[in-house]
């Protein structure tokens, strides 16, 4: 479990000043929620979408990781919002751990119908949050109109065009440190 290193602080579960107000509203939305992720997204969606993170991330070190969550799990629901779920994943799945700190998590979770984006402490600094709401906010726009897996390529490619500005004197060389493919949870 990862929990403290010197030049960052990243843990698996939330921090307790940081921890979402408990709430039994979405404990229970949650555990009611009946597993939907592959049902949106199907094999041929999720091959888009691992094929759009392989071209995102053409031409920097940048690295994408797209994560589709039908619900938090129950055990966590109750004390995890979708922002601290996306966190715990990232921490969990290593996304932080890339060669240059170049890690965009892009978040999904169906029962609530939010995204979030996680990024690495490297892009931190040299971006504005306005960039990355308003990727989240097309995303969901899309996804208000059923097109899902146009929703989360658009998604990849945006969040690659900003990698792309920040590390545009990179070497395009480098190898893949993530995988492309979704991963597809509960």
């Amino acid at each position: 479990m990862v929990t403290k290193s010197e030049t960052t602080e990243i843990l698996t579960q939330p921090k307790l000043e940081e921890v979402t107000k408990p709430s039994f509203q979405r404990w229970l939305k949650h555990f009611l929620y009946m597993p939907a992720a592959k049902r949106y997204f199907n094999k041929q969606d999720q091959q888009a979408i691992a094929h759009a993170v392989e071209q995102a991330e053409q031409g920097h070190v940048g690295e994408i990781q797209v994560v589709i969550e039908g619900h938090i799990p129950a055990n966590q629901a109750y004390h995890q919002d979708t922002r601290s779920r996306a966190q715990q994943l990232f921490a969990e799945l290593g996304v932080w751990d890339t060669e240059f700190n170049s890690g965009v998590l892009l978040y999904l979770n169906l029962c609530e119908r939010k995204v979030e984006i996680v990024i690495d402490r490297g892009i931190m600094n040299a971006t504005e949050q306005q960039v990355w709401d308003g990727i989240c906010q097309a995303v969901i726009e899309q996804m208000q109109h059923q097109a899902y897996r146009l929703a989360m390529v658009q998604g990849v490619f945006e969040i690659g065009k900003v990698l792309a500005d920040f590390y545009q004197h990179s070497r395009p060389d480098i190898k893949n440190e993530l995988g492309n493919a979704p991963i597809i949870l509960g």
